[in-house]
């Protein structure tokens, strides 16, 4: 039998690497996505030799050609057995005052950097009626104060899952989509640098207007990574979703996730005062915005 493949991407640190060494140890031949070599190679060192970095950058037309081309040409006629779109970042900001080069930026890597792998790869996903995993997010479901930014662009991969599940039905090309809460990632800290680097660049108001939400968020990051379940639990998902006879479309990981997910069946003013009652009362010039 062909040995079956996958492609990673984003598998340098956190959920990527975590699902580039559980495909490795179930016996799958894993092309992992990293963007420099150095992180290539002490992945390598943790997994078999069926694992191979590949470089990869989602927002470079021609480093995601060449990784295509890599692929391709190592997989030959068996075709490819999975694709895991996973490389993404996290940002956020006051959307009064966030800068809207920020969210072009986010939108890049989370949408259409998926996108762009995924074009040149399917062709080689077609012979082995092999099968796309995205990682979103459960802020793909349930976009909250600080976060719109990032919630927009899992949204936005949301419907581009749906889209490319019912387009691909023909080949029979499975399409789920993973949708994790909290998780036990670097991802937080690079989320707290890249906060503690732009609040200072918002004007005086933003933080008259905005300050103790704004506090709030520098007090919840550092505990996100603490909180975290393993990034394995994530994993698990996901070699679910690219094994199973019959895969979910949708992957809710966390218990945080399904509280979320429960929230957003609630309507919506009443969904707005349990989120409301979780944050602290802000509002500048004495407006009263909050009560």
């Amino acid at each position: 039998m062909t040995q079956k493949s996958v492609v990673i991407t984003g598998a340098s640190t956190g959920i990527g690497k975590a699902c580039a060494l559980w495909m490795d140890r179930a016996g799958w031949r894993v092309f992992a996505g990293v963007r420099k070599e150095a992180d290539g190679a002490v992945l390598r060192a943790e997994a078999s030799e069926r694992l191979t970095p590949v470089l990869v950058d989602v927002t470079d037309a021609a480093s995601i050609a060449a990784m295509a081309a890599q692929v391709s040409a190592a997989v030959g006629d068996g075709g490819l057995h999975g694709l895991v779109n996973n490389a993404g970042i996290a940002t956020g900001g006051v959307l009064e005052f966030v800068d809207l080069d920020e969210l072009r930026r986010v939108l890049e890597v989370n949408v259409t950097g998926q996108l762009a792998v995924t074009q040149p790869l399917i062709p080689l996903l077609r012979p082995a009626r092999g099968r796309i995993v995205m990682m979103s997010s459960i802020a793909g479901r349930s976009a909250t104060p600080l976060l719109g930014l990032y919630a927009a662009s899992k949204h936005a991969l949301e419907a581009i899952t749906d889209s490319l599940r019912l387009e691909l039905h023909p080949w029979g090309i499975q399409v789920s989509s993973i949708q994790p809460g909290t998780i036990a990632t670097p991802i937080w800290g690079k989320a707290l640098d890249f906060a503690k680097d732009v609040v200072p660049t918002y004007p005086p108001k933003a933080l008259e207007l905005y300050g103790p939400l704004v506090e709030a968020l520098f007090k919840s990051l550092p505990k996100n990574d603490a909180k975290g379940i393993p990034p394995e639990a994530v994993a698990e998902a996901v070699f679910h979703a690219l094994t199973a006879p019959t895969p979910r479309t949708r992957y809710v990981v966390g218990q945080d996730a399904k509280v979320r997910m429960w929230l957003e069946r609630l309507p919506d003013r009443l969904r707005d005062r349990v989120m409301l009652g979780r944050i602290p009362k802000y509002g500048g010039e004495g407006d009263g915005m909050m009560g």
